[in-house]
Formats: structure tokens, sequence, C-alpha cells
């Protein structure tokens, strides 16, 4: 599924992000830069220990921020690294800390000149916010940014199963 929201296409697709070859995927990672489950574990498994030297190097990232490293020897000449809020029933700030996760990760893609990214479903996994409005949160942020941006041609959802999948797409429809 996708549509043309500016100059930017939007996609969503089911599969597997390390496979991705946009300029950028997007590591939904945790504070320490640390590696770990998820998409998190498969990124660093895929990309080799180029992408881990670099996270040491940079030491961290605080929640709802974004850094940049190599992609390793990924087909994505870059990870942005993002860490989104761990849901504790949306009275932590959560929803605002989603949405600068994704918004703050296209900021980096667009200081970097990159053309395409391609984002997991952000804190879904063991962070557990609910699909359905992590679906609303990511969506209408990169709506948003496409329609105050020009910088960035194609941004893709890359969903790991067909439920998430399912989910994001009835969101989508809502939303365009």
């Amino acid at each position: 599924m996708e549509e043309k929201i500016n100059e930017t296409l939007i996609v969503l697709a089911c599969g597997d992000i390390t496979e991705e070859s946009t300029d950028a995927i997007v590591n939904a990672a945790n504070e320490r830069l640390a590696g770990g489950a998820g998409v998190d574990g498969a990124i660093h498994r895929a990309g080799g220990p180029a992408i881990m030297a670099e996270c040491r190097q940079i030491g961290g990232c605080p929640t709802g921020q974004a850094v940049i490293t190599t992609g390793g020897n990924l087909k994505a000449k870059y990870v942005i690294h993002t860490v989104g809020p761990i849901h504790r029933g949306g009275t932590k700030n959560e929803a605002k800390l989603l949405q600068s996760a994704y918004r703050e990760s296209l900021k980096i893609a667009l200081q970097n000149n990159l053309q395409s990214i391609s984002f997991p479903a952000i804190s879904t996994g063991v962070y557990s916010y609910p699909i359905d409005e992590a679906a609303h949160l990511a969506l209408t942020t990169c709506i948003d940014f496409a329609r105050g941006n020009t910088g960035i041609k194609v941004i893709r959802h890359i969903l790991f199963d067909s439920r998430v999948y399912k989910t994001f797409a009835e969101e989508f429809k809502k939303l365009i």
C-alpha cells in the first residue's frame, strides 16, 4: 500500500527491515545503544560489528531522540537509531516521545541528504506500545513531515507480520 504526500511516497510493506535497500533503516534501539532483542538485535546481527563500534563511540541516545551510524553489512548505507518509549499506560508522555522518535529520525535523514528511509513499528515489541495507537502516531508524524518537507522522497514502514501490517493499513486508509 502506498500514497504520495507532497513529494514523498509513503509505503507500507510486510517484510524484514534488514533486507531494505533504502538510504537508511531505522533501528528501534535502547537508550544505551547496546543492541538487544527484536528488530534491534536483528539489525546488529545483519549489519555486523561496525554498527556496534559506532554505537559505543556515541555512547547513548535519550528516549525520543535519534543518532546515525554506518549500515555496516546491510544494504542500507546508514542506520538511524531511535529510542521509542516503553508503554506505561499512556501517562508518561509516551505519545509525544513516540512521535519525537519518528520526527527526529526523519530530521537526521534530511540533515544527511538521504532520499529514502525505512521504519519498523517502533516500540510495539518488547516496549509494549499498543499497535493501533502506535500506527496512528507513526503515520500522522510521517504524513505531517512529508507535507512540510520535500527532501525525503520515500518513507517506508516495514512491518514484521500481517497482523501489524493490517493495523497500519487500516490506519493509513483513515489518514489519506
